[in-house]
């Protein structure tokens, strides 16, 4: 596929997204900035639905960087124990949160370069907290939902999730960065799912009718 093709194919796909979902809004529930940090670092491998249970709870304890620096890790660990990998995602927290209380006096860092330097932050994680609490869309997070869809509608043939998020960033004007991984996670819970079904009349499948054939591996 052309690049120039790809591209006329992402202005398509963004145009319905931006309508679709005007307000780019995570649906990882927090109340607090760092909170939300927790949130994205356990929502790795793990649908927000089940976060979103297990911080119901959790973060009536713990609010701030300081509250999660100075958890007992034996007892954060087994306190966040639903999740999946829940061991390395306690020393992750914990030791984020010391960093942040210590480097930046408890507030979230605002750059790109000062978030992937935190444990268990990675290019995706940094992009989704800078769009959520600083409205900075600098890069496209991929995420399972945008990996699928970028490979379904044939926006990219990488399979590596930065390297996806590279790909897609050259497509499509920084302008309209804010709308994709938003667009494309809420498009994957409540309109098309990873399983393979017919979806003939989905909004993205009318755009490029070949992905009805096009069922790419989640992960």
């Amino acid at each position: 596929m052309s690049r120039e093709g790809r591209s006329a194919r992402a202005k398509k796909i963004v145009g319905y997204l931006k309508k679709a979902y005007p307000v780019p809004k995570s649906e990882l529930t927090h109340h607090t900035p760092f909170q939300f940090v927790v949130a994205v670092i356990l929502s790795a491998q793990c649908t927000d639905k089940a976060v979103n249970k297990l911080t119901a709870t959790l973060f009536k304890k713990y609010k701030t960087a300081r509250d999660f620096a100075k958890a007992t890790e034996a007892l954060f660990t087994k306190e966040i124990s639903t999740i999946p990998f829940f061991r390395n995602k306690a020393k992750a927290i914990i030791g984020t949160a010391r960093l942040v209380q210590e480097k930046y006096g408890g507030k979230v860092p605002q750059t790109e370069t000062e978030l992937v330097a935190l444990p268990g932050v990675g290019y995706k994680t940094a992009h989704v907290i800078l769009g959520e609490l600083y409205d900075t869309w600098e890069g496209i997070a991929t995420d399972t939902h945008v990996r699928r869809f970028a490979r379904r509608l044939d926006l990219t043939s990488e399979t590596d999730p930065t390297k996806i998020s590279k790909a897609l960033e050259t497509l499509i004007p920084k302008k309209d960065w804010k709308y994709v991984n938003n667009g494309l996670v809420l498009y994957g819970r409540y309109v098309c799912p990873a399983r393979p079904h017919d979806c003939r009349k989905h909004p993205l499948t009318k755009l490029w009718p070949p992905a009805l054939r096009r069922w790419p591996k989640t992960k």
